[in-house]
């Protein structure tokens, strides 16, 4: 076992890896938006790369 010093651990925040799948059902994208993120980054992303990549339909438009 090690003992760590807390005041040298980093300070600085983690990246939060989001499921893609997961992704796509918490913000209502469809299938192929999936396929498409996918095909993109694989089966992980972090949340800045997803949420720069999602194409979504305007809410305003039906």
């Amino acid at each position: 076992m090690e003992h760590v010093e807390t005041e040298k651990l980093s300070k600085h925040t983690v990246t939060k890896v989001w499921n893609v799948h997961e992704f796509c059902q918490q913000n209502q994208l469809g299938e192929k938006e999936e396929i498409r993120l996918r095909r993109l980054f694989g089966r992980f992303a972090t949340a800045r790369e997803l949420l720069h990549n999602a194409k979504r339909a305007p809410k305003w438009r039906y």
